[in-house]
């Protein structure tokens, strides 16, 4: 492995890692502040802009928004999505969770697209992809609950946000297993 491939593992690994670590808070907060809305709008809020934020900084740390269009094109879905909760906050939780299905959807099958894209210079993005498939089908069922009679809470997101985390850990942990194992050999 290249000095140059192996940094861009190392910085995957550490966003990986990072990554996870944001959507384990987040879902400690989601539950300890589920009844409190003005912390609730927060977090709801909070959620896609972090996506933003992280799709952008990932994408500029390996080549640029030019280089990276479905990350370029996630930050501004993910932009959107944080107007668009700003809004739904203030109509109905059915309002919110269908704009956190649409979201999961693009969102999962931009992120699907950067696994596959990836996975020839740094390998080990099958999670990845795994993951932004997930995503779509979580946004397909969030968007039929939204239709549901039940009232959605934030508890309804969580387990999205869960498995995105599961996910992220496992990425960076499987960069590390491959990054130690090409080390060795």
């Amino acid at each position: 492995m290249s000095n140059s491939a192996l940094s861009q593992s190392h910085w995957l690994r550490s966003y990986y890692f990072f990554r996870a670590l944001f959507s384990i808070a987040w879902i400690a907060a989601a539950i300890l502040f589920r009844g409190q809305l003005g912390a609730t709008a927060f977090l709801l809020m909070i959620y896609p802009a972090w996506d933003a934020l992280a799709n952008l900084v990932d994408a500029r740390a390996n080549g640029g928004l030019k280089a990276n269009s479905s990350q370029a094109l996630n930050v501004v879905v993910s932009t959107i999505t944080t107007l668009a909760v700003i809004v739904a906050v203030s109509n109905s939780t059915y309002a919110v969770l269908a704009v956190f299905g649409t979201w999961a959807i693009f969102s999962g099958l931009l992120q699907l697209y950067t696994g596959v894209r990836r996975w020839r210079h740094y390998g080990a993005q099958w999670v990845m992809i795994l993951s932004g498939a997930q995503s779509a089908l979580a946004g397909s069922f969030m968007i039929s609950r939204s239709l549901g009679m039940a009232v959605p809470t934030i508890l309804d997101i969580t387990p999205y946000v869960g498995f995105g985390a599961f996910y992220f850990l496992l990425s960076a942990i499987w960069l590390s297993v491959a990054t130690y194992r090409k080390a060795g050999a």
